[in-house]
């Protein structure tokens, strides 16, 4: 598959292709100032899908960071539309992705570091990485928590194809937001995560994920912004999924 092929992104997406080398989600964080929402940055590699897009909320900081979770749904929709059938795509809260239990990738999230939690930030920028091909040369079954779309049976699904159905399910998640509210994308993303038994789960208003066990008083808060300081999934010796 050529690294040079194109793209086709909707309307009001516009693309930044960066060569091989390049870093998607630190790029898109540089020009986002100037660029505005919709910039999707691109970078053309063979083993992974790697983009990044700009958002311009409307809201304060706490609360705009659940445009993480619809990014997750668009993500996971992206991959859904060219999975084999009945294959299991879930989410690890709140970044990771993994096919049939192997780990293939996530999103991140980035905001203006100097940003007020209370104030509307002048941008967001939610990136993804998802392993394509196998790389490594070690035996099958050497890694066995990590996978890959060719592994997983996506056939000729590569990164460029991955990226074009990720725009246009971000479209439709964020459509859904402002026809329905959050409440929305937050029953589509918890119904990616894998079930616990026993429990309620929701996400609130400032992205937290809340997890009350049935027969137990406490509610467990799992902080969104502190999950997002370090992404789970990522290596960043190999710059790409851990294996």
């Amino acid at each position: 598959m050529s690294l040079a092929e194109p793209i086709q992104l909707p309307p009001p997406f516009t693309l930044v292709r960066l060569r091989e080398s390049g870093d998607a989600f630190a790029h898109a964080c540089r020009i986002a100032p100037e660029s505005g929402a919709g910039t999707l940055v691109y970078v053309g590699r063979f083993d992974l899908a790697e983009f990044a897009v700009v958002l311009e909320p409307a809201e304060p900081l706490r609360s705009a960071r659940r445009a993480f979770y619809a990014g997750m749904v668009a993500l996971t929709d992206a991959l859904r539309a060219y999975a084999p059938p009945s294959k299991p795509i879930t989410i690890g809260w709140p970044d990771a992705v993994r096919i049939d239990g192997g780990l293939i990738g996530g999103g991140r999230l980035g905001w203006p570091l100097a940003a007020n939690e209370e104030e509307v930030p002048p941008w967001l920028v939610f990136g993804a990485m998802i392993r394509t091909v196998a790389m490594d040369d070690d035996e099958p079954g050497v890694h066995p928590l990590a996978s890959a779309l060719d592994q997983e049976g996506f056939g000729e699904a590569g990164a460029a194809q991955i990226t074009e159905s990720f725009a246009r399910h971000l479209m439709l998640a964020f459509d859904s937001w402002r026809a329905d509210g959050f409440d929305g994308v937050a029953r589509e993303y918890l119904s990616r995560m894998p079930r616990e038994r026993q429990s309620i789960q929701r996400i609130d208003d400032d992205g937290d994920l809340l997890t009350r066990r049935i027969g137990a008083g406490a509610i467990e808060r799992r902080d969104l912004m502190q999950a997002l300081a370090t992404p789970s999934w990522l290596d960043p010796a190999l710059g790409g999924p851990r294996l």
